[in-house]
């Protein structure tokens, strides 16, 4: 089975696309945040972005759980802002890519509005500068996040349906 990774920056709508997509496939559905250690969310907390070194524990616990996945398919949201990330995510299996993109404006708007989570609008820049657009040779798909969730996951569904 293939385990599909919602990607993008932060107040993209990865957690709400993510449980919608995987309740229409009847999958599990993993929140990528769950997967970082403490340390990483008290720097980001703090408004300090992480860096490649901060990202490996959390990188390699998705991985095991993409691994974990394969017989049964699953979703999970991840930032993957980065080819050697996402290949690195690629190693725990088959997978495929939802990357969900916006402007900058609506991105900061969501996040503002955001309540109990603890990624600042501060560094959402640092987001968009490390983010590497998926490549022709990477499974997935982009859609744009100025459409209803809804309506993304529909997208989602055929685009991923269609991918064979």
């Amino acid at each position: 089975m293939t385990v599909i990774v919602v990607m993008g920056v932060s107040g993209s709508g990865k957690t709400t696309v993510g449980e919608q997509l995987a309740e229409r496939l009847g999958v599990e559905y993993a929140e990528a945040d769950a997967f970082h250690p403490k340390a990483n969310i008290e720097k980001m907390s703090a408004g300090h972005p992480l860096t490649d070194e901060d990202r490996e524990p959390w990188l390699r616990a998705i991985e095991k759980w993409i691994a974990g996945h394969q017989r049964t398919g699953g979703v999970v949201s991840s930032s993957a802002l980065k080819r050697r990330y996402r290949d690195e995510l690629r190693e725990g299996g088959k997978v495929w890519f939802l990357h969900l993109h916006g402007e900058r404006d609506l991105l900061a708007e969501r996040i503002k509005n955001r309540e109990g989570h603890f990624f600042p609008v501060s560094l959402l820049d640092s987001q968009l500068a490390d983010l590497e657009p998926l490549q022709p040779d990477e499974p997935g798909r982009v859609v744009e996040i100025t459409d209803p969730p809804a309506d993304l996951v529909e997208a989602a569904l055929v685009a991923f349906r269609e991918r064979a």
